[in-house]
């Protein structure tokens, strides 16, 4: 792997994308292939670029990059934005935006990307609209309690909601299955190893791999942790401040939710989640907040089987240590 000798930072909209050079220089180029290819005939030798994940417009130009094998990192926007506020910019423009994405490669020098498999781009796509679909069955259903409720004859209002949530079930079940099926013919033998811990269902398992693209991308529990939105957060300062730890409202609720769910039969037939439970609450702690503890154990579990290539074991211990991000 070629030594990286300077860092490029790229701001991407819909329509282009702004570059910041490590000289200072600033150009803006348009985000499509022809746009890319005038890039790269500027991109100086050794070069890293480096641009925030901004839902479906990075992918094209990261990949493209990555395929014309230059080096690139991909960097959730939350850590961009945090890191602007540490520095306490107030400017908010593309040129900006792209020179503190300069700033912080230079600083904390990310690792190198490459982009997931493309049944995994293919099944989070799918879960997007499922996700989609199951807010829009909410409010219909919310829709269709407000309706029931008011006197009158709201009959024909009533018969069309239903005929809408029947086909929205119908659409949300027909996605499960063509993800279910595109996983499972890819990452068979890991949906069997997931799906061997106790509490971990086979949509849950589904979801992880898809989440997590396959547990690739994360080296640690607290990685993992962060990213799906278990870790715990605490807010003490000096002796005034004791604010309530809980978990960040970062990651996918949807995996949050099914994770929760699991910590309930985990808690029974999972022995190490058991302990886990027992512990926190016989230290007087809320069974809410054990179930959280419950639901992180059974990630750092997933990742221990997924790395280890093991079926689950009761007493497994893991060698993957939290080790620093």
């Amino acid at each position: 792997m070629d030594t990286v000798t300077q860092f490029i930072g790229i701001d991407i909209s819909k329509d282009v994308f702004d570059v910041s050079f490590a000289d200072g220089k600033h150009l803006q180029f348009a985000n499509h292939p022809k746009g890319y290819i005038k890039f790269l005939a500027l991109l100086p030798q050794q070069s890293q670029c480096v641009m925030e994940a901004t839902g479906p417009y990075h992918l094209h130009l990261a990949t493209w990059l990555f395929e014309k094998e230059v080096a690139v990192s991909v960097v959730n926007a939350l850590v961009i934005k945090c890191f602007v506020q540490m520095r306490l910019r107030l400017a908010k423009t593309d040129k900006a935006d792209a020179r503190m994405i300069r700033l912080y490669a230079e600083l904390e020098k990310p690792e190198r990307w490459s982009p997931p498999a493309d049944y995994i781009q293919q099944a989070s796509e799918m879960n997007s609209l499922v996700e989609l679909l199951i807010r829009q069955r909410t409010a219909l259903k919310n829709k269709l309690h407000s309706i029931q409720v008011k006197p009158g004859n709201y009959k024909f209002i009533i018969k069309a909601i239903e005929k809408q949530l029947c086909h929205l079930d119908k659409q949300i079940k027909a996605l499960e299955s063509a993800m279910e099926a595109l996983v499972r013919s890819q990452e068979e033998e890991l949906l069997a190893r997931l799906t061997s811990i106790p509490g971990i269902g086979n949509k849950t398992a589904m979801f992880l791999i898809v989440l997590t693209n396959g547990f690739k991308d994360f080296a640690s529990s607290k990685q993992l942790s962060a990213f799906i939105g278990l870790a715990p957060t605490i807010r003490v300062s000096g002796k005034s401040v004791r604010g309530q730890s809980r978990i960040s409202k970062t990651g996918n609720p949807s995996i949050h939710n099914l994770l929760f769910m699991c910590s309930f039969t985990a808690c029974k037939s999972n022995l190490a989640c058991k302990s886990l439970f027992d512990r926190i609450v016989a230290k007087g702690k809320s069974k809410k907040l054990a179930l959280i503890a419950v639901a992180n154990k059974l990630l750092k579990q997933s990742l221990a089987i997924a790395k280890s290539q093991q079926q689950y074991q009761s007493n497994y211990k893991s060698t993957l240590l939290c080790a620093r991000n």
